[in-house]
């Protein structure tokens, strides 16, 4: 009996101080690791580890923040300061304030549109003024992200990211957009990554920076095929071959040079967003805001569903946020197949046309938010009046010179004479159609205008018209005529009232 307790002490024993050592072994390997040779190996190469918290250089360094100040710092050459004159500030700029104060006399210009109502030709016309730095859709970069967030509910992230650009702050991108090429967000990077890798954003990390004039010639691209000042479309195959990607900062030191911003975006859902950033004397925002027949609108909508069908969700996630607001609730918007089918099979013909379903109802939305913009505009106080207008597609595309004085009157721009003959043949096209709805080059002004009537059925319109009677009203657009017979023959008429905002309400629909 005592061999066999001795035996079990010593087999105790053993157990116990094995497990020890196994504790001792991992406790070590752990603190190798962690913390041996400085985190290197025995070759004294440097482990691909996990980055620890980074130190307050280095996040200043990956937004540019602390380049941005040390450049502040830095006094301008002798040279520089001598042809700048006495008056020109310690950071280089004409005036006792920097770019975007009252004082550096920086204006800037928000187009306030939504999709396929011709923005995209309006904001090219500013992108062609060789004063303008102009951006495309930055905000895109934002709903992409965000997705599938509603509108409402983004408007004060699109107002933000605004207020940064507006100030040339490039670095509010870093937030949403994604440098080009596939990234893997468990890949390892070294702790420095060379300027120009796919860690850092550049110029062609911007959505729409192929036809984007300032980015496309030079100081930023010397092997432009074209200088500046030369009014004329980008090809945008041959800028992304002819210049190769900048850093953001370059970018941004190009944009302090313009005495005029211009913004165009699609994805603001109403004008009183914009409210705080029209008070700020420091910005001098202007916004202009483009309207289009919503039957037109929905026609051109319709020819590029699938493209639309991501923004058309988030609009529409929008609509039961917007209805206790004091507008009424309407049926949505059906494709005629499936307002037929209404009543028997419903759901089905709703999966059949789901896109077009979605449109509808978005353009319902749409318009609803037209329909508060135009009486906040029609209640503005004269300080608000003076830096809103409002501008109609049909106006700038048969009339195209007079509303492009008046819009560079309103942005106090000169209207160049080749900028005119740009805008006057880029509506007289040969045909409307194209297919790729997205890009620009010139149309027929009419056919463009008229278009609707020949592709929306009778029971389209009708629908359109009666989701946007009010703001049609309020914009001019006479509804459709119930005495015609045939598609085609709705009357139609194109008035310019001088003044929008402040047109009366017509108490009788026409």
């Amino acid at each position: 009996r005592r061999g066999r307790r001795r035996h079990r002490r010593r087999h105790r024993r053993f157990a116990l101080g094995l497990a020890l050592y196994t504790l001792l072994l991992l406790l070590l390997v752990s603190y190798l690791l962690d913390y041996g040779a400085g985190g290197r190996g025995r070759a004294g190469e440097e482990l691909l580890l996990p980055r620890r918290c980074p130190s307050l250089a280095e996040a200043l360094g990956d937004w540019g923040w602390e380049e941005q100040r040390q450049q502040q710092q830095q006094p301008p050459p002798p040279a520089e300061a001598a042809a700048a004159g006495p008056d020109a500030a310690p950071n280089g700029t004409t005036g006792a304030a920097g770019p975007g104060s009252r004082a550096g006399g920086k204006r800037h210009i928000y187009l306030h549109a939504t999709w396929r109502t011709g923005s995209s030709f309006l904001g090219e016309l500013f992108n062609q003024h060789p004063d303008v730095f102009y951006l495309y859709e930055p905000m895109w970069h934002l709903w992409q992200a965000l997705y599938p967030g509603d509108a409402l509910s983004l408007q004060g992230a699109l107002r933000d990211m605004m207020r940064s650009l507006f100030r040339c702050d490039f670095s509010v991108l870093r937030l949403y957009a994604s440098p080009p090429g596939p990234r893997d967000p468990l890949a390892l990077f070294p702790a420095a990554a060379p300027e120009g890798s796919p860690r850092n954003l550049s110029t062609a990390s911007i959505f729409g920076w192929r036809t984007n004039k300032v980015i496309c010639s030079a100081p930023l691209c010397p092997d432009a095929p074209r200088p500046r000042a030369e009014v004329g479309l980008v090809d945008g195959a041959a800028c992304e071959q002819s210049c190769p990607p900048r850093a953001l900062r370059e970018l941004e030191a190009e944009c302090r040079k313009y005495p005029v911003m211009v913004i165009k975006d699609v994805r603001l859902l109403e004008l009183g967003a914009l409210l705080p950033l029209l008070r700020d004397p420091d910005l001098d925002l202007r916004v202009v805001q483009l309207f289009r027949d919503p039957r037109a609108v929905h026609n051109s909508r319709l020819k590029a569903k699938q493209s639309l069908l991501r923004e058309s969700i988030q609009v529409l996630r929008s609509r039961h946020r917007a209805e206790p607001r004091g507008l009424l609730r309407r049926q949505l918007l059906l494709p005629p197949a499936a307002a037929a089918l209404a009543g028997v099979g419903g759901v089905r013909a709703h999966q059949q046309h789901r896109a077009e379903f979605f449109l509808g109802g978005a353009l319902e939305v749409i318009c609803q938010a037209w329909l508060r913009d135009l009486l906040l505009a029609r209640r503005a106080p004269d300080w608000l009046r003076a830096r809103y207008t409002q501008l109609r597609y049909e106006d700038l595309v048969l009339e195209p010179r007079a509303t492009l004085r008046r819009l560079l009157r309103f942005a106090d721009l000169p209207s160049p004479a080749a900028l005119e003959d740009f805008v006057l043949n880029m509506t007289r096209g040969a045909a409307y159609s194209s297919e790729r709805p997205f890009l620009i080059s010139a149309r027929d002004a009419r056919e463009a205008v008229h278009a609707w009537r020949e592709r929306l059925s009778r029971e389209q319109v009708r629908q359109v018209e009666a989701a946007c009677g009010e703001a049609m009203d309020l914009l001019a657009y006479p509804l459709s005529g119930e005495e015609g017979g045939r598609r085609g023959e709705f009357p139609y008429s194109v008035p310019a009232p001088a003044n929008l905002a402040v047109r009366k309400h017509a108490n009788a629909r026409r």
